[in-house]
């Protein structure tokens, strides 16, 4: 289990061209979500374990102030090569994203989840929640696509709906969570699309 807590875990992953989490684009659910009329207004974002950057990049597109965040070297610098490919601005840091605190305190108005909370460890799954109302701005709001499988081991590892509302709560009100009806085929009825508030 420490393994995955360490960065060159990741960072193997990425150069093996074993990073199965990466769609080569964004997610179909955040795609979707950013359509208006039910876009929410453009501010600072925070994108945790952005990986290349494909959801950071789609939120800077829509006029969007977005700070990707990974620990992987590998991943930054791809994140990073694929916004100047595409003539996007957006900011990548390698950081690990339980040391953004205090740096970022207060820092931004969304943060976005894809395929970060299912990585880390379980066991860290509060201090997550914490990281991530901190990073906040007051009635700051978090727009999470989460893999509600339930297939043993990982990463990554699974939630149940269920679960995710006693983590987020009562440190966040919910707006909406529900499971995806665009997924992408090979994660069909194993997402949901999580809307928050900072309580």
């Amino acid at each position: 289990m420490q393994e995955i807590e360490q960065p060159t875990f990741w960072e193997q992953r990425y150069r093996e061209g074993s990073d199965r989490w990466d769609l080569g684009r964004a997610a179909p659910p955040f795609v979707e979500f950013l359509k208006p009329p039910q876009s929410p207004a453009p501010g600072r974002v925070a994108v945790l374990g952005c990986g290349r950057g494909h959801e950071a990049l789609l939120f800077a597109k829509h006029g969007f102030e977005v700070v990707g965040f990974d620990f992987a070297p590998a991943a930054i610098s791809a994140a990073r090569q694929l916004a100047q490919k595409h003539g996007v601005e957006a900011t990548f840091l390698q950081r690990d994203i339980f040391d953004l605190t205090p740096e970022f305190s207060e820092h931004f108005d969304y943060v976005v989840e894809h395929t970060c909370f299912c990585a880390i460890p379980p066991t860290k799954r509060s201090q997550y929640v914490e990281v991530t109302h901190r990073l906040l701005r007051p009635r700051g709001e978090l727009i999470g696509l989460f893999f509600t499988h339930s297939r043993p081991g990982g990463p990554p590892f699974g939630v149940t709906k269920q679960e995710i509302r006693q983590f987020f709560h009562p440190r966040f009100q919910e707006i909406a969570l529900e499971i995806t009806p665009n997924s992408v085929s090979s994660r069909q009825g194993e997402e949901h699309l999580g809307h928050f508030q900072k309580s």
